[in-house]
């Protein structure tokens, strides 16, 4: 028991005092990788602790990834690198150029001391619901991207309520957790909205949307737009049988039907910010010179990685939207 030292009145709880013994014994080399700690019973023991204070003390180094428990025997050292303050889990669909943005962005501004260990859950419920499960206990803070799947809030609220943040897309049922957030409807309504000058000149606004992994929010909003300004328009899955009509404005929210597109006109001849629009989603840096410019509606995801990092290290508990812009470029 020399490694754990507990003294009363002085001003810091005996789980930390626990915590604080544990990690200068790894620092001094009285614990290496793959020792035994105490066990809880024995620490109680000891010290006239509750297995509440000994087991807050265990469960944190846990999260942090500096100690590991086996159910019936106890717990052992996993890594001596007591510098990581939070091990965060960071739960994405998939990976693109956007999403690296965030990544990016999140990593230069969460600081040192802190691991980022990133999964992929590419829309599958299964997927998604085991990584979930297999993480729980083991960090600090949980970053999930849950999409637009369903069924997966159930085990979104297995995870501690104040470890978790919602990331990208959140709903109703997911209220309780905080979140920095996209608000697809608001965005494209707002978007078009600002360039509904430039729309005017157009026959038909053209939504492509899959409506596999898109937000069902995005076309609600297109929707809703066309209606209220009285706008000829139509929703279409795919556009690989379709063909440009003179003075058709699409909707784009992926790259590869955005080339399928470009392919079509230039295949017929057709002037791009003439014969017929396109409003893309999502900025990058090639569309700025793409076609001789494409036209986006986007949020800052480098803004989004940020704010998320200001989150897990203020303690954040709110929901954040994340604003978007119209870009306007030549081809509208």
């Amino acid at each position: 028991m020399n490694i754990i030292s507990i003294q009363n009145n002085i001003g810091l709880p005996k789980y930390k005092q626990i915590i604080l013994s544990i990690e200068k014994a790894i620092e001094e080399g009285n614990l290496i990788k793959g020792d035994t700690l105490p066990s809880v019973n024995k620490v109680c023991l000891a010290f006239s602790l509750s297995r509440d204070t000994v087991l807050l003390a265990y469960d944190e180094l846990k999260k942090r990834g500096i100690i590991y428990a086996i159910p019936g025997k106890g717990y052992y050292v996993k890594s001596i690198e007591i510098t990581i303050t939070q091990k965060i889990f960071l739960l994405f669909d998939e990976l693109n150029i956007f999403k690296e943005d965030i990544y990016n962005s999140f990593l230069k501004n969460i600081g040192k001391n802190v691991q980022v260990d990133i999964f992929f859950h590419h829309f599958n419920v299964q997927v998604f619901k085991k990584l979930i499960s297999d993480s729980n206990g083991n960090y600090t803070k949980y970053i999930i991207m849950p999409t637009n799947l369903n069924d997966v809030v159930d085990s979104i609220k297995t995870l501690p309520v104040s470890d978790v943040i919602i990331l990208d897309q959140t709903n109703p049922d997911l209220k309780m957790f905080p979140a920095i957030y996209q608000n697809h409807q608001k965005d494209i309504y707002e978007g078009l909205m600002k360039g509904k000058s430039r729309l005017s000149k157009y026959k038909k606004l053209i939504l492509i949307f899959p409506g596999f992994r898109e937000p069902a929010g995005m076309k609600l909003g297109f929707e809703l737009f066309c209606q209220a300004y009285s706008f000829d328009y139509e929703i279409i899955s795919d556009f690989s049988n379709q063909s440009i009509a003179f003075g058709d404005l699409y909707i784009i929210p992926h790259d590869r039907d955005l080339l399928l597109v470009i392919e079509n006109a230039m295949s017929r001849n057709l002037k791009l910010g003439e014969d017929f629009g396109i409003i893309s989603y999502n900025e990058t840096p090639l569309k700025k010179i793409a076609a001789n410019g494409i036209t986006t509606i986007s949020t800052n995801f480098e803004l989004m990685g940020k704010i998320l990092a200001d989150m897990v290290l203020k303690g954040i508990k709110e929901q954040i939207e994340n604003k978007s812009a119209l870009i306007v470029r030549n081809s509208l």
